[in-house]
Formats: C-alpha cells, sequence, structure tokens
C-alpha cells in the first residue's frame, strides 16, 4: 500500500512536470479549414452532472449527429456503474503525462475544429487531456488557465443556456458558424 500512494506520488510529479512542459511550447496549428463540424467536450462530471446538454449544440450549430464527442472527468468511479457518457478518472494517470484510459485513446485519436474545456476546478488529469487533444480552437471557462484555452467565456459552470449564447455569438464573430 505504501509503495503504490508513493508511486502515484511520483506520477503525479511526473505528469505536472510534462504539463509545464507541453504547455510552453508553442501551440502547433491544425489544418483544418475554418467552420466548426467536429467537436470535443472534456466534462467535470462532479461539478456538472448534464453532461449530455452539449448534444444541444448538435442542433444550435447545425452539427451532423456524430459531430461530438464527450468524455466526463469524475475524480472515483466504479467501472461497473453505467454512465451516459465516457468517463475517466485520476486512476487513469499513467508515467510522464500519458492517460491510460481507452476511452481517452480513442477521443485523442480524432481531430477536433473546437474542443470545450468545460471546468473551473485546476485539475491535473483535465489539463492533461485539453492539452494533448488536438484542436483548432479550444474553449473554456474563465476560471482557467489562459494557456491552455484560445477562447476563455466567463460564465458560471451552472448556467449551460448563457455558455451555449455566449460560445454562438464568440463564433459568429470569430466567423466559425
Amino acid at each position: 500500500m505504501f509503495i503504490k500512494g508513493l508511486q502515484d506520488k511520483f506520477k503525479v510529479k511526473s505528469g505536472l512536470k510534462y504539463l509545464k512542459e507541453e504547455m510552453e511550447k508553442p501551440s502547433s496549428p491544425i489544418a483544418r479549414e475554418k467552420g466548426i463540424t467536429s467537436v470535443g467536450c472534456i466534462v467535470d462530471v462532479d461539478n456538472f452532472q448534464n453532461a449530455e446538454a452539449f448534444y444541444d449544440l448538435i442542433d444550435e450549430f447545425s452539427l451532423r449527429p456524430n459531430a461530438i464527442k464527450i468524455i466526463g472527468y469524475k475524480r472515483e468511479y466504479d467501472k461497473n456503474s453505467p454512465y451516459a457518457i465516457q468517463i475517466f478518472s485520476d486512476k487513469d494517470l499513467g508515467w510522464k503525462g500519458q492517460i491510460e484510459n481507452g476511452y481517452v485513446l480513442e477521443f485523442l485519436g480524432r481531430e477536433y475544429d473546437m474542443l470545450v474545456n468545460y471546468y473551473e476546478e485546476d485539475n491535473l488529469m483535465m489539463k492533461l487531456l485539453s492539452v494533448k487533444t488536438p484542436a483548432r480552437l479550444k474553449v473554456g471557462l474563465g476560471a482557467q488557465d489562459p494557456k491552455v484555452n484560445d477562447l476563455i467565456l466567463n460564465t458560471n459552470m451552472k448556467d449551460f443556456t448563457l455558455f451555449k449564447s455566449e460560445l454562438k455569438k464568440y463564433l459568429k464573430v470569430l466567423k466559425e458558424l
């Protein structure tokens, strides 16, 4: 038990080091045309239980039904419990900032026009996934580190309707919709 705790501590330390290095690098541009056709969402399910609300963006932005991919973060979860979306947790942290979860690997296997980082907490796992996800435009909430996102909307996490309307407004200004 003691060795497991020590190992976890070193995994966190190596993850933080990897994250710091990645955030200091200039972001490599994603060669995709303007316009939103695919959206990835990283949602803090502990603080926002209605992650399925992101499927509303399909109608809002006139997207294809399979254009949105949602992955949720839960501090601790039971793998046998049914969840409406795919979940990852702190247990999935590997060495050198790797996230060892099949759902995460599937999520990272796609390229997105827009990544929505829907979390307020400064969390290593969600930041690692945000940094690793290939997306042309990254959108987040006001409480996050500005190095992670290109566009920051200063809305309350509980008010998804306001977030959705603000996002649509700014995407029109950026000529993405």
